[in-house]
C-alpha cells in the first residue's frame, strides 16, 4: 500500500539519515495524465504537505517499507538496525539490532506481524516485531540481496540478488520452492501480483521479466527502460505494472499485451521508487532529483 510516500532511503544512502513522510494524497483524481502534485525538497508551495521527520538512525537509511494498513513504517540502515515506525504520531516504536552485514532490503509480513530483510550473504533474516527477536533464516550462502517481497497471500517469500538470481521460498516449510534465472546482473526489485500467481523482476540489464510462480517458469519480458530497472510495482487490479528506472522516466505496461501504454517524463534524475494508492487511481514515483510526483492513472 502507498501510504503517502516514504523519502529517504530512495537518495544518497551515504548521505541522507532522515525520512520524510508526506500525508497521503487524497484529492480527487484529475483526467490528466501528467503529474498531478510535485513535491520538491526545496519547495514550500508544494501542493503535499510534509507530516513527519523521522530521525533515528546513525548512518545512511537504505531502504523503507510500510505495512499492508499504511499505519507502520519500516526502515533499515547502514548502521545495521531496522527501526519500525508508527505513521500516526510520528514515534518510533520498535529497534531491531540486525547485525553489521545482516540487514539491508525490508519488507513487511501480510499480518505485519514480521519483517524480511535480505543480507549481503544472501541469507533472508525474518525478524518478529512485537520483540524484535530474529525468527526465521531462510536460504544458506549466496550472493548479496538486493530486493525483498511477501506474496499477497502470505504464503512466500521472494528474494533477487546481485548476481541476476531469484530465490522463492515457503514461509510455513521455510523451504527454497525454486531458483528463478533469466536476468544477467542485478535484481533491484520485484513484486508479486495481487493474487500471487505472478512475480515480476526489474533489473539492471534493462529488463523486467514475468514468472509464473506456479509452473515455476519464464512468463514474459519486457524492454523499453534506457537504463537500470530500479523499481517495479503491480497495480491492484491486476492489470498493469509501473516502473522506474535510471534513464529518469516513469512507464506503465499493460500485462495483456506486454508493452508500454505510457511513459512519464517529469524527473530530472534517476527514478528510485514507485509504487500505485490503494484504489489504483494514482501512480507516485520518487527520484535523485529530491522530488516526489504524484500521478493520475492514464487510461
Amino acid at each position: 500500500m502507498c501510504y503517502g510516500i516514504l523519502i529517504g532511503a530512495y537518495f544518497d544512502a551515504y548521505d541522507h539519515t532522515t525520512l520524510n513522510a508526506p500525508v497521503p494524497v487524497r484529492s480527487p483524481k484529475l483526467s490528466s495524465v501528467g503529474p498531478d502534485q510535485y513535491l520538491d525538497g526545496d519547495d514550500k508551495n508544494s501542493s503535499l504537505s510534509h507530516k513527519w521527520t523521522l530521525e533515528g538512525h546513525q548512518l545512511g537509511v537504505v531502504s523503507v517499507t510500510t505495512n499492508r494498513a499504511g499505519d507502520l513504517a519500516a526502515s533499515s540502515g547502514l548502521d545495521g538496525f531496522i527501526k519500525v515506525w508508527d505513521l500516526e504520531s510520528g514515534k518510533l516504536i520498535k529497534n531491531i539490532d540486525g547485525g553489521p552485514v545482516d540487514v539491508w532490503t525490508v519488507a513487511f509480513s501480510m499480518d505485519s506481524s514480521h519483517i524480511a530483510t535480505g543480507s549481503h550473504n544472501g541469507k533472508i533474516n525474518i525478524f518478529k516485531v512485537e520483540d524484535g527477536k530474529k525468527e526465521t533464516v531462510l536460504g544458506t550462502a549466496g550472493k548479496f540481496t538486493m530486493s525483498i517481497a511477501y506474496s499477497p497471500d502470505g504464503k512466500m517469500v521472494a528474494s533477487g540478488s546481485i548476481d541476476g538470481i531469484i530465490n522463492l521460498y515457503d514461509l510455513q516449510s521455510g523451504k527454497l520452492l525454486h531458483t528463478l534465472e533469466g536476468h544477467a546482473m542485478p535484481v533491484r526489485s520485484l513484486c508479486f501480483s495481487p493474487d500471487s500467481l505472478l512475480l515480476v523482476t526489474a533489473s539492471d540489464d534493462r529488463e523486467m521479466k514475468i514468472y509464473d510462480i506456479q509452473h515455476a517458469n519464464l512468463a514474459g519480458t519486457m524492454c523499453g527502460h534506457g537504463s537500470w530497472v530500479i523499481s517495479v510495482a503491480f497495480s491492484p487490479d491486476n492489470q498493469h505494472i509501473v516502473t522506474g528506472s535510471s534513464d529518469k522516466t516513469v512507464k506503465v505496461w499493460d500485462m495483456n499485451t506486454r508493452q508500454c501504454s505510457h511513459t512519464f517524463k517529469d524527473h530530472a534524475d534517476q527514478v528510485w521508487g514507485v509504487c500505485y494508492n490503494s484504489s489504483g487511481s494514482r501512480i507516485a514515483s520518487v527520484s535523485d532529483d529530491k522530488s516526489l510526483v504524484v500521478y493520475s492513472c492514464p487510461v
